[in-house]
């Protein structure tokens, strides 16, 4: 047990216990949410069932799951954390129990489970949505304003020429948002004219290999915007950082979900836990400033600090489908990785190439010219593999030989076809 009272005292929650039932005297939570986070969690809610000690358990998404699939479950009670894809394989393998629909707490009129058409919790009420994060475009107005460079307020924004080299972009292989980033530009744009958007933003950017990266990169003036989780943003902002966040239109809010394993040896107090973390109290300290992440519940919007956004009053008709994008993340950051982070040289140049080649054929005026200069650029920025293939793919290091070889012979085709087009394009 930790000693935080002059922490909750200071957040303004009241002892009192949440349950009638005397819950058990021990709990274990598994997360991989920072100390700053769960510190104040763990003593807000002890303070609330003092006949309680909450332990935790720290792991990342990769390390929690053999211990949630292990026979007794590692005696986890409560799994809390970002981890879009394990809540939803756990769930199909019967390993979290169902959570008390009927509580107060998970009344669908105060805790709607979904922002708009985007659903964030589990429909068979297996786990729940606990905080939501935004994915944005986080700029340094005064960087942009120095150079006459254009916002990007939109995905497609950051694919403008006059931006190139002035954006950073997060590697999905090895940043653990980033996934879900490139996954949500590709249902918003679909899957092909997602990936030539991709290529072309990313061809002329600053891959940023570790979290922080494109926030520090922006914050610190090195590049004037980047795709972004938001609370990187809002923490930079906190700093005193010169950055703003901008969402655009076809963005997603996704979500950190919160469930009690099938195996919990403390289901009382793990409810109590849940329902703790669910309710206007709990959600509350989301707003901390040490925080600073999005709650589920909209209520508690009313206390909010200034400039905080509300994803419920900003909802749209964008339906980001969560699971959709968790069965082929895999996919999705090794085709990253196979179409620009190991040959991200070689495109930029592709690129400009293709984009030679179209504005000559264009001031030919001729149609068959004009769509082999588009056939060039459709080549160059191919995928190889079917959106319905990439749902589940394992990737062996066979398989991405396989995508290497394609993806060469079809460069290698698009830059003949571009060069075909400018000595067509020359000719009298």
């Amino acid at each position: 047990m930790r000693l935080r009272a002059l922490v909750v005292l200071a957040m303004g929650i009241l002892p009192g216990a949440l349950h009638a039932e005397p819950l058990e005297s021990s709990l274990l939570v598994l997360t991989s949410y920072p100390d700053e986070l769960v510190a104040r969690f763990e003593a807000a809610f002890e303070r609330a069932n003092p006949g309680t000690d909450l332990r935790v358990l720290w792991k990342t998404g990769r390390e929690a799951m053999p211990i949630l699939r292990s026979a007794d479950q590692g005696g986890v009670d409560v799994y809390w954390t970002p981890a879009l894809r394990n809540f939803p394989l756990l769930r199909d393998e019967g390993r979290l129990r169902p959570l008390d629909t009927a509580s107060p707490e998970l009344d669908r009129e105060a805790l709607p489970g979904r922002i708009g058409a985007q659903t964030l919790s589990d429909p068979s009420g297996r786990f729940e949505a606990f905080e939501v994060a935004g994915y944005g475009i986080v700029v340094n107005p005064a960087y942009l304003a120095d150079r006459g460079l254009p916002t990007p307020r939109r995905w497609a924004d950051l694919a403008d020429p006059a931006l190139a080299g002035h954006v950073a972009f997060p590697v999905p292989s090895r940043v653990g948002f980033a996934p879900v980033l490139v996954d949500i530009i590709l249902q918003a744009e679909g899957w092909t004219a997602g990936w030539t958007l991709l290529q072309r933003i990313a061809a002329g950017a600053e891959l940023a290999d570790r979290g922080p990266g494109v926030g520090d990169g922006v914050a610190s003036g090195r590049r004037g915007a980047g795709p972004t989780i938001d609370f990187q943003a809002l923490n930079a902002q906190a700093d005193g950082k010169p950055v703003a966040i901008l969402y655009p239109e076809r963005t997603a809010w996704l979500p950190a979900h919160i469930g009690v394993t099938a195996a919990a040896p403390h289901p009382k107090a793990a409810a109590a836990f849940v329902a703790f973390a669910l309710s206007e109290e709990g959600q509350r300290i989301l707003f901390h400033p040490d925080i600073r992440r999005h709650p589920v519940r909209p209520a508690v919007y009313r206390d909010a600090p200034a400039g905080t956004g509300n994803p419920f009053a900003a909802a749209d008709a964008f339906a980001y489908e969560t699971e959709r994008g968790g069965r082929r993340e895999p996919a999705v950051a090794a085709l990253f990785d196979a179409l620009i982070t190991r040959r991200q040289d070689e495109l930029r140049e592709l690129l400009a190439l293709l984009d030679e080649a179209r504005r000559a054929a264009a001031r030919t005026g001729d149609p068959a010219l004009v769509a082999k200069a588009e056939e060039a650029l459709a080549l160059a920025t191919a995928v190889p593999v079917t959106e319905e293939q990439a749902a589940g793919l394992t990737v062996t290091p066979a398989l991405d030989q396989e995508w290497a070889e394609r993806i060469g012979k079809a460069r290698a085709a698009a830059t003949d076809t571009a060069r075909a087009v400018l000595a067509a394009a020359k000719e009298p």
